[in-house]
């Protein structure tokens, strides 16, 4: 017959820290690897764009992201710009 016999192990209580630990430790790495490559990089990008936004004044002149281009009317508290385009 095609039967093979299972023989049970008995599991050492050291074993399954060190096993816990080294299974946490590729998902650790995995998290790291995310956090370089694509959250760090958008916080830098948003912190850049509120800069950006902060630093616009009365009458500076601005391109949409639609390609249209303005002038800036108003600059309010909450960074919201009122733009005139021509």
């Amino acid at each position: 017959m095609f039967i093979t016999p299972a023989f049970a192990q008995t599991a050492g209580s050291a074993a399954g820290v060190g096993g816990l630990f080294s299974s946490l430790v590729p998902f650790v790495l995995i998290f790291g690897i995310m956090w370089f490559l694509l959250i760090r990089p958008q916080q830098k990008k948003m912190k850049d764009h509120r800069a950006m936004v902060d630093a616009l004044r009365r009458g500076d002149q601005i391109v949409t992201a639609g390609g249209l281009i303005g002038k800036v009317v108003k600059v309010k508290e909450d960074g919201e710009v009122e733009v005139e385009i021509a």
